[in-house]
């Protein structure tokens, strides 16, 4: 029989580290766009803030909604 190809602990740190990636990912583009923009560095950072909160609000509701998708499933 095949098992899982990730310990509990591997998946756990895989799924850490793509959710930071998936913040900073929110993060970086609104920084970006601000700068693309023609933004200060002050707006520039106030933007890149933004978009940290931003993408941490977004992936927590992805996980409750990923948490109730499987409870359904």
């Amino acid at each position: 029989m095949v098992g899982p190809s990730l310990s509990e602990e591997n998946r756990r740190v895989a799924s850490r580290r793509l959710k930071l990636g998936f913040v900073g990912l929110v993060g970086a583009s609104s920084g970006l766009v601000a700068l693309a923009g023609g933004a200060t560095a002050t707006q520039m950072l106030v933007a890149l803030g933004g978009g940290l909160a931003v993408g941490g609000l977004l992936l927590r509701y992805l996980v409750s909604v990923g948490s109730e998708w499987q409870q359904t499933r």
